[in-house]
């Protein structure tokens, strides 16, 4: 059987992940009206559970933040309680902190008030909660439990047997032997109705744990096909039952595969990457054929061993990573069209990774600013917000000047663990969907995002992110030049 843990634990780290893979805490990068805000927030590992929230004003002119925690739609997002303070740090004004209970799994957002010299604004962050595993009672609360339970039960037997005996006799009296056989009977019945609900209650304990235990999110695995030399099909995972309410209805946001709505244009943004040397990295948009159903023609790829990440959006705004590892042959391919983009052979750089025309990308790791957050604490901490900044030059060393945006934003990114095992798709504005965006701000789930505000595309790039534990990492960012897609890998680690 020992031989066996390990690959049962391997098998079980999947389940960890939620909306991206391993990468659960959101990094928001936005304005609430004139107030710069950067917003981190933790959401609870078990569901009821606290929310930590963290927000950096860029800017000193904020002298107060509420926060409050709102369903994404239904009934909840209409019945909102009073809004908390969020703290401000004694030793960093322009840094305030607070915690949220969200006690539902699905699709939140946090709805940030914010107060200063320039009058009151308000930001809404997405915020997909669900419960990756079930919190075992502590050992000492078990204990204490355990021993109050008895007590409970010692007491109630007690009384029982008392009153069946005892209850008709006077001080000093002694009981009769008709008396003392029905305290007999009485201290029998009493044991036995402590002992079956001591069994019915372990009974019902062990149902609920099991019902909880099968609402714990497990990360969806697509299964694949390759067909007609080039065609890849994809065959959506749905694993995750639905929380019932409390009158035992079904949950409006429960999730579908029927339901996913665009991002950025497109149902699907396949991420597909060649292991291990991570130097082939491929953004297509698969075209959905039925529901649960994508298929998408591959551009040319070496043969070799694949890992595909699918993120997908549903129509509550709740994202999904989709993931599977595949084994493809050499492909001739076919030309990429739309905005499919990547590249064959990329050279992973540590600060500066030459692009296609003369162009090149600079990493800016050591160009710290007020906007940067880092703080010179290098090298990278995990589990510590940071601005990752970036940008693009000319063949002459000049900031390029002909930028362009791509499927709406000034640039994307991923952020990827050598092992694979902890993926996130960023933009400028965070580690959320923008679809997931739009929602939150009161659109519609079908309006398309053109109409969102983004930020007119310049020479530097910039994406609030953080690793969500120690180890190496490759960060793949892409940009549009001169109508052309570019994209650069990075090599980063984390401690």
């Amino acid at each position: 059987m020992k031989k066996f843990i390990p690959f049962i634990f391997i098998l079980l780290l999947p389940l960890a992940g939620t909306a991206h893979v391993n990468s659960p805490d959101v990094y928001f990068d936005g304005y609430a009206g004139p107030y710069h805000l950067l917003v981190t927030i933790r959401p609870p590992a078990v569901v009821p559970g606290v929310a930590q929230v963290q927000i950096r004003t860029v800017s000193s002119d904020v002298s107060e933040i509420k926060i409050l925690p709102l369903r994404m739609i239904g009934v909840g997002a209409k019945m909102a309680p009073l809004p908390d303070p969020a703290k401000r740090s004694k030793d960093d004004p322009q840094l305030f902190t607070g915690s949220l209970w969200i006690m539902v799994r699905g699709s939140w957002k946090v709805q940030i008030e914010v107060t200063g010299q320039k009058g009151v604004a308000q930001l809404d962050v997405p915020l997909p909660a669900v419960s990756t595993s079930s919190q075992g009672m502590q050992t000492g609360l078990g204990i204490l439990l355990a021993f109050l339970g008895l007590a409970l039960a010692a007491g109630f037997i007690g009384i029982i047997f008392a009153a069946t005996r005892d209850a008709a006799l006077k001080g000093g009296e002694t009981p009769a032997p008709a008396q003392t056989r029905r305290g007999r009977i009485g201290l029998a019945v009493a044991t036995a109705i402590v002992l079956a609900a001591f069994i019915l209650g372990n009974l019902w304990w062990g149902s609920e744990a099991s019902a909880n235990n099968r609402l714990n999110y497990r990360l969806p695995n697509m299964t694949t096909s390759l067909t007609a030399g080039s065609l890849l099909r994809l065959h959506l995972d749905n694993p995750n039952e639905a929380e019932p309410t409390r009158f035992r209805t079904e949950q409006p946001d429960r999730i579908l595969l029927d339901d996913l709505i665009p991002d950025h244009g497109h149902l699907m943004h396949l991420f597909i990457v060649r292991m291990p040397d991570m130097k082939t990295f491929w953004h297509l948009h698969p075209d959905q054929t039925q529901p649960g159903d994508f298929a998408v023609k591959l551009p040319i790829m070496p043969e070799g061993q694949y890992k595909l990440y699918a993120d997908i959006v549903h129509h509550t705004g709740f994202p999904e990573t989709q993931v599977a590892t595949v084994n493809l042959p050499a492909i001739t391919g076919e030309a990429l069209t739309g905005d499919n983009a990547g590249e064959l052979d990329l050279a992973p750089a540590d600060k500066v990774a030459q692009l296609s025309g003369g162009y090149r990308m600079v990493w800016e790791r050591d160009d710290l600013s007020s906007k940067d957050i880092s703080f010179k604490d290098r090298p990278f901490k995990a589990n510590q917000p940071y601005w990752f900044r970036f940008r693009v030059e000319d063949k002459d060393g000049k900031p390029a000047t002909d930028l362009e945006p791509y499927m709406g934003m000034a640039a994307h990114a991923v952020f990827l663990s050598t092992d694979g095992n902890v993926f996130a798709h960023v933009h400028p504005a965070g580690s959320v969907s923008m679809a997931a965006v739009n929602l939150a701000e009161g659109g519609s789930a079908k309006e398309d995002m053109t109409n969102m505000e983004h930020a007119e595309p310049s020479a530097e790039v910039s994406f609030p992110y953080g690793f969500p534990k120690p180890g190496d990492y490759r960060i793949f960012v892409q940009v549009k030049c001169a109508g052309k897609v570019e994209t650069a890998e990075f090599v980063a680690k984390a401690e």
